[in-house]
């Protein structure tokens, strides 16, 4: 398959960024967070495996209105409408598959990227080899939960009162509030605060972050809302890999009980990871996912 970066023309006549990077039989293919985040820090990861001595190919790609790829002009209600859902991501998976060739391969979803994996593996599952759920939850109910704990832990109560005060006035401009915004996201998102993939100007597609998401991480007031699938999860069939950093956003109970629903799950947690732990700590990250990926090839998942 072609390295580097090749342009998708969708069916839908949009066009989507992608790379490919590394060699081998085995191929990944990584759903981004966001959602309207962008695929840069799946970059490495065919370089990290082959240090721990996987030949893969990975497979990246800006999902549509995310940064390199198209970004519809989502102004026009008949475009938000067709385009800003659940279905149009999963569809939009499984046609990047098609185009890109790919059958019994990885799959990898980072936050809203994991809900797509989730969604992907319940519908289309015959065309995976695996799936890795990485740091996102199977309802959005306990991630609220969680993520109010956090702000209450991390915080001083007059100043997640001032953030509640702001949420309900819908003031979310206010420079005091995201203030307490940048302190959660170091603590519990972006724990590194890497360099490496900086922008001068902000890459996230707002428009679909905040349709699903909200203003943050720490608040949910879009579709995101009505994520549950914790009545489908055991209908996941293929081995799984359920990914979590052990200081983050997303709640580890929840991770526990999803590895316990899930027929054929593993559990693996990142010491001093947050959000976003392939970076926070990714010597522990990748050994995680390389061992998966050997024990999917060999056989021995499940032993």
């Amino acid at each position: 398959m072609k390295q580097g970066t090749t342009i998708l023309t969708l069916d839908n006549g949009y066009h989507l960024w992608t790379n490919t990077q590394g060699t081998g039989d085995i191929h990944l293919l990584c759903l981004h967070g966001g959602p309207g985040g962008t695929h840069e820090y799946y970059e490495n990861f065919a370089q990290k495996l082959a240090e721990q001595g996987l030949n893969i190919q990975v497979h990246m790609y800006d999902q549509l209105g995310s940064f390199y790829s198209d970004q519809p002009d989502y102004s026009d209600p008949e475009i938000a409408g067709k385009y800003l859902t659940y279905d149009y991501f999963l569809n939009e998976v499984e046609e990047v598959r098609k185009k890109m060739g790919l059958d019994n391969f990885y799959l990898i979803g980072q936050s809203w990227g994991g809900a797509l994996v989730q969604m992907y593996a319940l519908k289309y599952g015959d065309h995976l080899k695996g799936a890795i759920i990485s740091s996102m939850v199977d309802n959005i109910d306990e991630y609220v939960t969680n993520i109010n704990k956090v702000r209450e832990e991390a915080l001083p109560a007059d100043a997640v009162a001032f953030m509640k005060k702001c949420e309900a006035e819908n003031n979310y401009d206010n420079d005091r509030y995201q203030s307490y915004v940048d302190i959660l996201n170091k603590g519990y998102v972006d724990r590194r605060q890497p360099p490496a993939i900086s922008h001068l100007i902000r890459t996230m597609a707002v428009p679909v972050y905040n349709e699903f998401q909200g203003d943050n991480e720490f608040v949910v007031t879009g579709k995101l809302k009505e994520w549950d699938v914790r009545d489908q999860l055991h209908n996941i069939t293929v081995p799984t890999l359920i990914t979590f950093g052990e200081h983050e956003t997303m709640p580890v109970a929840a991770a526990e009980r999803m590895a316990q629903t899930i027929p054929h799950a593993r559990l693996a947690t990142t010491p001093e990871g947050g959000h976003h732990h392939m970076i926070d700590n990714a010597p522990v990250y990748f050994d995680h996912l390389a061992q998966f990926i050997k024990d999917v090839e060999s056989g021995n998942f499940d032993e």
